[in-house]
């Protein structure tokens, strides 16, 4: 949580809407940065390398209610991770150049949606259910 008086700095910065934006999200706490870009999904991410403490200067601001760390590209990961000081959107390097063996276009992890990876078991149970054997009535 952050001090009031930072609070209001980023209030006056961002406006009511925004506030109410940051505000409704799971860290409840207001920022204010440089936009630096979107990805595909959607998502916008932001920087205030002044008056952010070190290693909080960066953070993405999710499109979906629902979000999920995976749910951001590659480059922007690691631009959000400390790895690279440029954003993709500035940095050729790291724009997405798809190789032979890689995948086409990055997908989120699905673990816990209705579209996660079961594998077929192959395996005899271990234990099977009990099926009572009731003798008919006379």
């Amino acid at each position: 949580m952050s001090t009031l008086m930072r609070t209001l700095r980023n209030l006056r910065r961002i406006g009511f809407k925004e506030y109410g934006h940051q505000m409704a999200v799971p860290a409840g706490d207001t920022k204010a940065g440089t936009f630096k870009g979107t990805d595909k999904y959607g998502n916008k991410y932001y920087e205030n390398m002044a008056e952010e403490l070190p290693l909080r200067t960066r953070w993405v601001d999710y499109k979906d209610h629902e979000f999920d760390p995976s749910q951001s590209e590659p480059g922007w990961h690691a631009w959000l991770g400390y790895m690279v000081d440029k954003p993709p959107s500035e940095d050729p390097i790291l724009q997405r150049q798809v190789r032979v063996w890689e995948p086409k276009e990055h997908r989120p992890t699905l673990t816990f949606s209705r579209a996660n990876y079961k594998p077929y078991n192959t395996v005899k149970n271990k234990y099977s259910p009990w099926v009572p054997v009731v003798k008919a009535r006379q």
